[in-house]
């Protein structure tokens, strides 16, 4: 494979989402990453959701372009190997991923005895050490309070795990932040981060933690509007919804104009002498802006104005499940250069999308499968540990490493 980080090796001890997206990600920019897991799978080796074969599309999506290696982890020898896999040499290796460090073994400080220059990047649940997901790190810092219908009292949870996408992306630029120094100073790094922590900060960045301490009142809920703006979802005639976006004095403009409701926009404004052209002054309006609009939805089927919607440069979507969005959605399929049609062992037949980032002096990268859990057992053993074959025979043998090639030449016992 080529790419961005072509010859560079990492190694990633994980489970579940953010550092396995980590892994992911530095795979698709072209990056060696090898994966090890205990014989048998990891934590999210079954995740949902599966294929009908009762394989992990989860697993298989967040593995792409790695390299497995499976091992006995409560054996000595088997950390011995990982430790080895971890800390080969190689100027653009010694790079390790994790949020499963183990003290006394699988940590910066024993491990870097073996290579001073070691970057290890370790996610945490919180700064304490303690676990912590996102369906945790939510309710801890009030965001289901300020989620779902308006009016309703209920928390709700989302269901996209955003503090995970976010710290995994966090824990690509610490790693490669880290590497920059090394070239530089010739010195490793022990770099922790904590869920919570990426969580907490995020909403500083965004204002709220400043937003609960000075104003009086609390955020409450807003159902599906924009928050501090304009930004609504509405029943079209044909019973399909759409979200409209007039975030922006373009996008506000936009919706006005398409929707022939500048006479009664500008009597709202007078009404209340208020400037509707301030984004701020939309959301404190946001239920008299939608008394006037939904009607003009609820008259009119999606196929009527959504071609005079795209000419006109609006904001807006349809809403629709992934199904229905695989069906109608060309950014979803291979129409979009991003994707590319996969047949994946065990899985089937659909879009596998490559990284969606481009470089302008080099083509992306193909998309590529997640290996079989050990598939490249023997090629680690061999090339990065260096062990002579007749030693690897006899790891198998002895069931400190597993491959599912070489179990398939193996006999019976």
């Amino acid at each position: 494979m080529s790419g961005i980080l072509n010859g560079m090796r990492v190694v990633e001890g994980s489970a579940f989402v953010a550092v396995p997206l980590a892994g992911m990600t530095l795979a698709q920019m072209g990056a060696e990453v090898i994966r090890f897991d205990r014989i048998g799978g990891g934590l999210d080796a079954g995740r949902l959701p599966v294929a009908p074969s009762g394989q992990s599309l989860f697993w298989a999506g967040m593995n792409k372009g790695k390299k497995s290696i499976a091992v006995d982890m409560r054996s000595e020898r088997g950390r011995e190997l990982i430790t080895q896999i971890i800390t080969a040499p190689g100027e653009d290796a010694g790079l390790f991923l994790t949020n499963l460090r183990v003290r006394g073994w699988m940590d910066h400080e024993t491990l870097s005895q073996y290579r001073k220059d070691l970057i290890m990047v370790t996610l945490t649940g919180d700064r304490h050490g303690r676990p912590q997901v996102d369906y945790t790190v939510n309710p801890a810092l009030g965001i289901p309070h300020i989620t779902g219908p308006q009016g309703s009292a209920d928390p709700v949870a989302n269901a996209l795990p955003a503090w995970d996408l976010i710290a995994g992306n966090l824990c690509v630029s610490s790693l490669l932040a880290a590497e920059r120094h090394r070239l530089r100073h010739g010195v490793g790094q022990d770099v922790e981060l904590a869920l919570k922590d990426v969580a907490a900060a995020t909403l500083g960045h965004l204002g709220m933690i400043g937003d609960a301490v000075v104003n009086a009142d609390e955020r409450g809920k807003a159902g599906n509007a924009l928050y501090g703006a304009y930004g609504q979802d509405f029943v079209c005639a044909d019973g399909k919804r759409v979200m409209i976006i007039g975030l922006t004095d373009r996008q506000w403009r936009g919706i006005v104009k398409a929707t022939g409701t500048q006479a009664q926009m500008q009597d709202l404004s007078t009404r209340h002498g208020a400037n509707l052209m301030d984004e701020g002054t939309r959301w404190s309006l946001r239920d008299d802006i939608t008394a006037i609009l939904k009607p003009w939805f609820a008259a009119r089927r999606v196929a009527e104005f959504a071609e005079d919607f795209n000419a006109a440069g609006l904001t807006w979507s349809e809403f629709r499940t992934t199904r229905q969005a695989l069906a109608y959605d060309p950014d979803l399929s291979t129409e979009n250069p991003m994707f590319d049609m996969l047949q994946q062992p065990g899985l089937g037949t659909f879009p596998v999308p490559q990284s969606p980032v481009q470089y302008s002096q080099m083509r992306r990268q193909a998309a590529q499968p997640a290996p079989a859990l050990g598939m490249h057992t023997e090629e680690i053993l061999g090339d990065i540990v260096g062990l002579p074959d007749r030693e690897i025979s006899k790891l198998f043998d002895l069931g400190v490493v597993e491959s599912p090639a070489f179990s398939a030449v193996r006999p019976a016992a």
